[in-house]
This record gives C-alpha cells, sequence and structure tokens, in this order.
C-alpha cells in the first residue's frame, strides 16, 4: 500500500474543514503551533464558513479539500475537526491528482469516512489522528505531539497498558477502522472496508450502550468481525445508559461480541477523542501484539 512521503522543515500544509463548523479564528492557537513545527500553514477558503452546523456548503466544503489534493505544494492535509459532514461530500471528489501524488490525510471522527473510502478505493495509507480543534489554544498535548512525529516519520510504534480484558496473541495484517457510529452508517456504500484479514481498531463518544450493542450485532451478523485478524480497542468516551440499564460496558459489548473468534484482542488503546490520541497509519501493513503490554509495529 503506498506510503505518502514524510514531512521536513519547510514544507506547506492545508487546513480544511469538511464538518461541523468552526467558531471564527477558533483554531489560530493550533495553526500557530503547526508552524512552530517548521510547517507552512494555508487554510481553506472556506475554513470558517458556516452554513448551518456545517463548515460551509457541501459544494464550498468539497471546494477547499479538492484544491488541497490537486495541488502538489501541499504535502499533508489536516483536517480541522470532525461532528458530521464528509459523507454529504466525499463522492463529489476527484482523486486522480491525489492517487498520482499522495500525500498524508490526518484527522479522526468523522473524518472515518475520509480514512474508508481511501483505502478501500486508492489504497492509499492515511493518518487516523488529533486534529486543531483538539489542541485549538496553541498549547501541545499526547494528541498534537503524536501528529507531528507521525508527520515527520519519527514514529514506528506504539504501545500501551494491559488490560484484564485483553486476548493475548500476535497477529499481523493491515490496520484499518476508526470511529464505530460512522463505520456503521457507510456500510453498504463505496466507502465501505473489507475487514477480510484486517486489524481493526474501534472508538466512539457519547453513544447509548444499547446502541453501541447494535453496531457490533450488525458487524457480527455481517461477517465483518469473523474474518478480523485482530482487534483494538480504543476509547469509547462519555457512554450513556438507559434509566432501565442496558447491563455491560463498553469494553464488555464488544469483547462479547468477539467472543466466539479467536484472534488477539487488545483493550484501552491511547486512540479517540480523548487529549492521549495517538496517531496511527490507517491502511498500514501492521503486527499487533496482546502480551503484558499491548503494542502496534508498522512493518
Amino acid at each position: 500500500m503506498p506510503t505518502p512521503k514524510s514531512l521536513k522543515n519547510g514544507d506547506t500544509v492545508a487546513i480544511v474543514a469538511t464538518a461541523k463548523r468552526l467558531q471564527p479564528n477558533e483554531i489560530d492557537g493550533a495553526i500557530q503551533l503547526i508552524e512552530s513545527w517548521g510547517l507552512n500553514v494555508t487554510t481553506g477558503t472556506h475554513l470558517y464558513d458556516s452554513h448551518h452546523q456545517f463548515a460551509g456548503t457541501d459544494k464550498q466544503r468539497a471546494h477547499d479539500l479538492q484544491n488541497a489534493l490537486n495541488d502538489d505544494h501541499i504535502k499533508a492535509v489536516i483536517f480541522a475537526r470532525g461532528g458530521y459532514g464528509t459523507a454529504r461530500i466525499i463522492d463529489k471528489i476527484n482523486w486522480s491528482a491525489f492517487a498520482q501524488n499522495p500525500k498524508w490525510l490526518c484527522g479522526f471522527s468523522d473524518l472515518t469516512v475520509l480514512h474508508s473510502h481511501v483505502h478501500q478505493n486508492l489504497g492509499i495509507e492515511t493518518l487516523h489522528s488529533s486534529m486543531p480543534i483538539f489542541f485549538k489554544d496553541g498549547v501541545a498535548n499526547p494528541g498534537s505531539n503524536s501528529l507531528q512525529n507521525m508527520l515527520f516519520g519519527n514514529e514506528a510504534s506504539l504501545s500501551w497498558k494491559h488490560h484484564n480484558l485483553n486476548r493475548t496473541g500476535k497477529t499481523q495484517g493491515q490496520l484499518i477502522g476508526g470511529n464505530l457510529s460512522v463505520l456503521y452508517s457507510i456500510m453498504g456504500t463505496p466507502s465501505r472496508m473489507d475487514f477480510k484479514g484486517k486489524i481493526l481498531f474501534l472508538e466512539d463518544l457519547c453513544e447509548n450502550l444499547y446502541h453501541l450493542d447494535r453496531m457490533m450485532m450488525q458487524l457480527k451478523r455481517a461477517g465483518h468481525l469473523s474474518q478480523l485478524n485482530g482487534l483494538i480497542v480504543g476509547q469509547f468516551t462519555d457512554m450513556e445508559d438507559n434509566e432501565i440499564s442496558f447491563g455491560k460496558t463498553a469494553d464488555k459489548i464488544i469483547l462479547d461480541a468477539v467472543s466466539e473468534y479467536k484472534y488477539p484482542v487488545a483493550f484501552n488503546a491511547p486512540i479517540g477523542h480523548v487529549e492521549n490520541n495517538q496517531a496511527v497509519k490507517h491502511g498500514a501493513l501492521t503486527e499487533l501484539t496482546v502480551d503484558i503490554h499491548s503494542s502496534i509495529r508498522y512493518e
């Protein structure tokens, strides 16, 4: 799978918004932080536009992404924030220039649509990573540091602490995944991924526990979970329950859904809607080890 080139000092990156709108000048601090990495930053024409809840109209958001993909001087595209909206424009994008000149596409949450679409249709690696809205004040945090290191080619592995629900083992496969709700929403579309032989990672935010179970059952009944080589469970943040409890935690719901399969499962990965949102290479051939610690290493 093609890997975009690492950045170097003086390279230019674009920041565009494909989903929820920003407040005026909301990520100016983040832009300054990225510039402090030795990069030049250009922003989408419509970065701070608004159209109801979106960062401009579908046409405007698609325009900014298309320009960033087509411009050979731009070496990476960093998405400003998630929310909702990327699925509305993904089919408006012409990927031919990007296919000829791959560059890192960086973001998560709603950008799961883009990661999945690029993996399935173009076979190019992308970065599932923090976004400027998560360091908007310009103060570095573990997520922004990880994005910086990954962009400059300084991260080849990731490890995290043991979890008592882990299923130990070692496996290999392309690393795919992202936000579970978004993955669920693109099933049956041209952006849907093939799960066979892959290592899947999942995260989510503010979902009801019964709906988490519904999504996991959909993946299971569709045969996707049985085809995996491994599973990484990231952060399921601020999950909700009904007055009559569903009776299981998010982690237990996920473990039960894959209980009949034998592949390694690693919980509590630092991936998701948290400050310590570590960047990972979506689509990269990866070795997953689940033992005293859990780790991934890119092949």
